[in-house]
């Protein structure tokens, strides 16, 4: 009798294998996980106001995340509300991943070559400082103007799911160009955060914090590739971050900029090593059944893994790890703790109106495009920069309006703007998803019903 598993031929034509097929490079899979973090982002975001503003569930949504819990060890105590466990502690995994993006980036991307980092670099510095200008002119002479980080943000995962979901009509030269002004206006929020909204300082903490730092640094130059060892220093450093008055969340940046770039296994040498190792699986004994392995396959299989894994430096790994739980959980948490914004729509004229709210909206959506649009206008006129590959000057307005799309980080910045926000807290919130939206809307309709691509663009 015939064994169909004795046929060597043999293969399982099952659903689960058909991504075998398919080779997804590490940009592809960055904004696969962008436009999936867009998706939850906008669910979790209309759950929060749909809360926020339900008589039934309003009081309770509040009181949930204002909840105090924590733990002692020793003599230390750390007791914070949830809302603050959030924003201070996932938070921080975030923008650890923030920081892997920046120094991938940096190192082999799109800021790697001059050339082709200029514009976005000069148009993402344009897209912070003129909507600060514009909160600023609005706000000048208030308690309400040390809001003016608020507008300076954009959202990448709401801005790239925004670009991509227009398919074939966007060039992908002007998809990179947004990764790469975004992954550098999340820099510029970094900055603004560490250097303008921190609480009284505790020097002794915020020594203690950078001489972990330091221990860091020793490790990545003493040629430690096991990952454990710098979470363990990081989730120290933010302890004394949290206790030093700087931001916790700059210890996840502190420590990204720590973990090694470069492989354990050298590139060069992987090639021949992995084509004998397959060589060596080839002459083991395939007698058995296709879904069973000898023992000496398994242990070349596991070779291979292990090869697999150390030819990826650990901050490769770890961002390519770190992309989907981030874009699921944390960033969604976030937007549920703090996107519910109670709004009184008879009062909505007036508080778009307020100082806060102008400021946040003229930033975002005028600020915004008069600073990337205007400051790339000027390179490209002056031939300092060029046009991104296949776009033209039109699409690049369009791109100008979908970097207003301020959502994450600058919720995160009016939270940590005002000591005693009242009222300005939520004017702001709401001027951020008020801007937020208007940019989308317009930066799409603009995209998909005006703009061309440039005449020698032919989509693949």
């Amino acid at each position: 009798m015939h064994n169909p598993f004795s046929n060597h031929d043999f293969h399982l034509k099952s659903p689960w294998e058909q991504p075998f097929k398919k080779v997804v490079t590490p940009f592809q899979s960055f904004l696969h996980h962008q436009m999936t973090t867009g998706a939850i982002l906008i669910l979790m975001t209309l759950l929060a106001l749909f809360l926020a503003n339900s008589d039934a569930y309003a009081e309770a949504y509040k009181h949930f995340f204002h909840t105090y819990f924590g733990f002692s060890f020793g003599e230390t105590n750390v007791k914070l509300t949830l809302h603050h466990w959030i924003n201070d502690a996932l938070m921080a995994i975030f923008f650890f991943l923030v920081g892997l993006e920046i120094k991938r980036e940096i190192l082999v991307g799109e800021l790697s070559d001059p050339k082709n980092a200029i514009l976005p670099i000069g148009a993402a510095v344009g897209g912070m400082v003129f909507p600060a200008l514009f909160y600023v002119y609005f706000t000048y002479g208030t308690e309400a103007v040390n809001g003016w980080g608020i507008p300076m943000a954009t959202d990448i995962a709401f801005a790239i799911s925004a670009l991509v979901i227009l398919g074939k009509r966007v060039p992908p030269a002007l998809v990179t160009f947004l990764v790469a002004l975004a992954i550098v206006d999340d820099l510029g929020a970094v900055t603004v955060i560490a250097l303008f909204y921190t609480a009284e300082i505790n020097t002794t903490a915020l020594l203690i914090a950078f001489a972990l730092f330091g221990v860091l640094i020793a490790m990545n130059r003493a040629g430690v590739y096991r990952v454990l060892p710098y979470v363990v220093i990081g989730v120290l450093m933010w302890s004394a971050m949290l206790s030093s008055g700087v931001h916790a969340t700059i210890a996840g940046i502190l420590t990204a900029l720590a973990i090694p770039t470069r492989p354990k296994f050298n590139p060069r040498f992987f090639s021949a090593h992995i084509d004998d190792l397959v060589a060596r699986y080839k002459k083991t004994d395939q007698s058995h059944p296709n879904y069973q392995l000898c023992e000496q396959q398994e242990g070349l299989l596991t070779q291979m893994e292990s090869s697999v894994k150390q030819v990826q430096p650990p901050s490769i790994r770890l961002e390519n790890s770190l992309h989907l739980p981030v874009g699921i959980l944390i960033i969604p948490i976030f937007a549920l703790a703090n996107a519910g914004v109670a709004i009184n729509w008879s009062e909505m004229g007036t508080i778009v109106m307020e100082p806060v709210a102008s400021g946040v909206i003229s930033g975002l959506v005028l600020g915004k495009l008069i600073g990337v649009f205007g400051v790339a206008w000027l390179m490209i006129k002056l031939g300092i920069a060029r046009l991104p590959s296949g776009a033209s000057m039109n699409q690049l307005f369009g791109t100008a309006f979908l970097a207003g799309i301020g959502f994450t980080m600058s919720i995160f910045i009016a939270e940590l703007a005002w000591t005693n926000p009242g009222m300005m807290l939520v004017e702001a919130k709401t001027g951020i998803l008020v801007a937020s939206l208007m940019a989308a809307i317009i930066g799409l309709v603009w995209l998909r019903f005006i703009a061309k691509p440039a005449p020698d663009y032919k989509p693949e």
